[in-house]
């Protein structure tokens, strides 16, 4: 598909090739004024004239296309490019069009190309996304069908077919929460008025929560850290990425193992062009690990890892593969970050970090919290 020469085109090359032959006819007026190309006796007279005239518009005229030609012809390309980005065809790019070129058009293009990276990938990760939830609604659904047809089938077992139903309607409510949770966060919905909270105080409940129900695979939850922190925060979102997080390695930690919860302040990252204080949360279990070529990619929607997070000795871990997602999106909401790293000695090693207000940095020898 190609583009016809548009009006910018024509009106350069007008202005070009006027401008020209206005300036050779000038020329000619000047020579003639002053009398220094004198026409033969009985000769062409004032027609002499014409031959600058006449010879500038000749020279003028692939002076100016060219010129017209070269200012024009990016704007073509970038047109044609809009025209398919607006069709949703975000694999065109317009820098191989222009060539060597280094001026304004290549800047434009490249920061073109840039945004159809950005928006290629946005269409990818949502087709992705849309795939993901499909089937994550459809295998509930599928098993409490199965649930239904078992039980008509055979009424004796209609009181383990309910729980068993009642079990999948749980899990479908629970993905359906974090479902919503994470179209608040990446819509920006979820930014209400911010308040002082303790984040120790925080993890301390949240770490007493995941301790009592890491019991029944005889693990335990520790924390340390100091005796407070203190931090501007949206209450919901930063209790939520938190206990995904340590939830998360209560859930795939090895039989009787401890989850450690560490905490400490840092100095802030240059970044951040403040001096306040940074807390930084690392939950480390003994689990089967995530290979650091897949650390990142724990935290995209729906990446769960299965053949990195069983070995003989684990069953499957069910869950939405949300929760590293949430508490991703919820830490950028604060201008914190979240990231993985393989564990020395096995497992994996989470550390999450969050600016603050103020923070009391004596150690708490009794904070820890283990059942």
């Amino acid at each position: 598909m190609k583009l016809p020469l548009g009006r910018l085109f024509w009106k350069c090359f007008a202005m070009l090739w006027v401008s020209m032959v206005a300036a050779f006819a000038c020329a000619g007026f000047y020579v003639r004024a002053i009398g220094h190309v004198p026409p033969p006796p009985g000769q062409l007279g004032p027609w002499i004239l014409l031959v600058p005239v006449l010879s500038g518009a000749a020279v003028a005229l692939p002076v100016a296309f060219a010129l017209a030609w070269y200012l024009s012809e990016p704007l073509r390309h970038l047109t044609l490019a809009l025209r398919y980005a607006a069709r949703a065809h975000f694999e065109v790019r317009v820098s191989p069009a222009l060539g060597s070129r280094h001026d304004e058009f290549a800047f434009l293009a490249r920061e073109f190309d840039d945004m159809a990276a950005r928006l290629q990938q946005a269409q990818m990760q949502q087709r992705q996304l849309f795939h993901d939830v499909s089937h994550e609604l459809r295998s509930p659904l599928a098993r409490i069908q199965a649930a239904i047809g078992l039980m008509q089938q055979d009424p004796q077992s209609a009181v383990a077919m309910a729980e068993r139903i009642e079990r999948e309607t749980q899990r479908l409510d629970q993905f359906i929460e974090e479902l919503l949770t994470l179209h608040k966060l990446e819509a920006g919905a979820m930014n209400p008025a911010r308040e002082r909270v303790d984040v120790m105080e925080l993890l301390s409940d949240i770490v007493g929560d995941a301790a009592f129900e890491a019991q029944a695979r005889g693990c335990a939850v520790t924390l340390d850290g100091p005796e407070g922190f203190i931090a501007e925060v949206v209450g919901e979102p930063l209790y939520r990425a938190f206990e995904n997080v340590v939830r998360n390695a209560v859930k795939y930690t090895a039989p009787h193992t401890t989850v450690e919860v560490c905490a400490h302040t840092v100095k802030p990252p240059q970044a951040a062009g403040d001096e306040t204080a940074w807390l930084e949360i690392s939950v480390g279990d003994r689990g089967p690990g995530v290979p650091p070529e897949s650390c990142e990619e724990i935290f995209e929607p729906f990446r769960r890892l299965e053949s990195y997070q069983r070995d003989a000795s684990m069953r499957s871990v069910p869950g939405t593969g949300l929760g590293l997602t949430i508490a991703r999106r919820a830490l950028a909401l604060h201008g914190g970050d979240i990231r993985a790293t393989p564990r020395t000695g096995g497992g994996l090693l989470v550390i999450a970090r969050l600016p603050g207000l103020a923070a009391v940095t004596k150690p708490a020898s009794g904070r820890a919290a283990a059942i």
